[in-house]
């Protein structure tokens, strides 16, 4: 992007906040404005930055690279379920302690036994670069797993084993709980942040659109620490960042890509409208079930 292309966000800061920006070192600053460019509705610090190398692709999460021998039990539905339910094709508990893989390559942001019906949690962090020529940020998510086998920090790459699929702990039937956002500020407060697809992707219809990208070989600054403070171990000890607020766009998916049909429309709308499940429907939904699972295997015996 040339220099005229920074000058527009530069702009929309406040004139105490434009004099700190100009002080940092050119890297960080792009950081921000591609942030702000990519539609990302959070603060970051920043300082707060990490190199990962830019993703070439992305795969299932299981049965890699194309979920052989697995199906979505549920999918993404916005302010409903915000992300997908991979279920072995044995059903029950067949599938757990099998391998769960990093979808592309990535940084981890997040690893953590979060309990409260979450079990064992780990979010990885990529960039990557879209048709457009323009570098982006997701965030994809692994929940009820039974062990985590990366710490935060971390490189990982495509393919490579983080974790095993499990069952929060026994709350559920062994499956993998799997999210990918565009709002890096969420981390485990999904509460906070809107449900809909300003802040998250449908994970496979994602995939399946960036299946195979082109290789470059470099490494890309992301900004990380944007989690909402006191929601990692770390964080427990440290200071909150002095933030620098990131220009807002246009959040309504609709309004920015002027292509979208008047049905098209419609039918988003219609999901938004979708109340939110709450922790207490998911326990009722599970012990159904259980119920209705033990009862078919009782009645075969």
């Amino acid at each position: 992007m040339s220099s005229e292309g920074w000058r527009l966000p530069l702009l929309l800061l406040p004139s105490n906040h434009l004099s700190m920006v100009c002080r940092f070192r050119s890297q960080h600053l792009k950081v921000l404005l591609l942030a702000a460019a990519a539609g990302c509705v959070w603060s970051v610090s920043a300082t707060d930055t990490s190199k990962v190398p830019l993703a070439d692709g992305f795969d299932y999460p299981v049965g890699k690279p194309d979920g052989q021998g697995y199906y979505v039990f549920r999918g993404y539905w916005p302010n409903g379920h915000l992300g997908e339910d991979w279920n072995g094709n044995g059903g029950g508990n067949t599938d757990l302690g099998d391998p769960v893989y990093a979808t592309g390559d990535g940084l981890v942001v997040f690893s953590q036994d979060y309990r409260r019906g979450w079990g064992n949690v780990i979010i990885l962090r990529h960039a990557y670069r879209e048709r457009d020529g323009q570098v982006q940020y997701i965030d994809s998510l692994y929940g009820h797993l039974d062990r985590r086998e990366v710490n935060i920090k971390d490189i990982v790459k495509r393919g490579q084993q983080i974790g095993t699929i499990g069952t929060a702990h026994g709350k559920y039937y062994a499956h993998l709980h799997f999210e990918i956002r565009k709002n890096l500020r969420i981390g485990m407060a999904r509460s906070s942040y809107d449900k809909g697809y300003s802040s998250y992707h449908s994970p496979r219809t994602f995939i399946n659109a960036h299946r195979k990208l082109r290789p470059e070989n470099r490494w890309h600054p992301v900004p990380v620490n944007t989690f909402s403070h006191g929601e990692s171990p770390q964080a427990a000890n440290q200071e909150p960042p002095k933030e620098i607020r990131v220009p807002k766009k246009e959040d309504n998916e609709t309004k920015r890509n002027g292509n979208l049909d008047e049905a098209l429309e419609r039918i988003l709308e219609e999901n938004r409208k979708i109340p939110e499940v709450t922790d207490e429907e998911m326990d009722g939904f599970w012990k159904k079930l259980k119920t209705k699972l033990k009862a078919k295997r009782d009645a075969r015996k």
